[in-house]
């Protein structure tokens, strides 16, 4: 296992319910604690609790954190609009910045925090016989960098571009692994078990951070890809 937590600069909540998984992570002065559950359709029901155990276990409030960071998108739809429904209420009354991190990326820096790859191709399964996918290079840093557009698009036609090989292939996604190999875009190896972990959005989001790449909390927007669905910001509060 790959351990790329640094001391922690910023004090930053980061929410994923952007798939079956439901995860909080929050970094406070040198700690760095995490809540995940795996329960598919209750994510409105225990995200906000997370949120509240985690802070009580830190003995903070939300007005002492720098962001809130949040994994926007590609996902389930109604998960990222809980996410971002949740993050901007808590963003709006602690007067807080948000980082949103794409969830493919997420799941890129869980491929190199576990398995230590660092050519790979994240791919979410999007139904309607459709994959959401993307291609990353993560460096020794634990830096992700993504090489390429994030896509939505069949199983066959996903391609892996200018993507360094070795590759390999981490998330739901890779359950069509048979169609994406008919492209000659098949990984070394495939993590297709694998789901997005608020730990790997709080690393990700502490360099957004420290970079200033933050967005106000009235501008949360969750990423569909398909149909151009997050043409507009959430209204507030909702």
């Amino acid at each position: 296992m790959h351990n790329t937590t640094q001391a922690a600069e910023g004090s930053i909540l980061a929410i994923d319910t952007s798939s079956d998984a439901c995860s909080v992570a929050l970094s406070y002065g040198s700690e760095t604690r995490h809540r995940y559950t795996d329960e598919p359709r209750k994510h409105a029901e225990w995200v906000l609790p997370m949120v509240d155990g985690l802070l009580s276990d830190a003995g903070i409030s939300l007005k002492q954190l720098d962001a809130i960071a949040f994994a926007r998108g590609p996902g389930s739809f109604t998960g990222l609009r809980i996410a971002a429904g949740v993050v901007q209420g808590l963003a709006l009354g602690a007067d807080l910045p948000v980082v949103p991190i794409s969830t493919l990326a997420v799941l890129a820096h869980q491929g190199y925090r576990v398995h230590g790859w660092k050519s790979i191709m994240a791919a979410l399964d999007a139904r309607m016989g459709e994959v959401y996918w993307g291609c990353f290079h993560v460096s020794g840093f634990g830096d992700v960098i993504a090489v390429g557009e994030e896509q939505v698009c069949a199983p066959h036609q996903v391609q892996p571009g200018t993507l360094a090989v070795p590759a390999y292939g981490v998330g739901g996604g890779w359950i069509y692994q048979q169609q994406i190999e008919s492209t000659g875009s098949l990984p070394v190896k495939t993590d297709a078990a694998m789901l997005p972990h608020a730990t790997d959005l709080l690393c990700l989001a502490q360099t957004q951070w420290r970079q200033g790449h933050t967005v106000d909390a009235t501008q949360v927007v969750p990423v569909y890809l398909r149909n151009n669905v997050a043409a507009k910001p959430m209204p507030p509060g909702k």
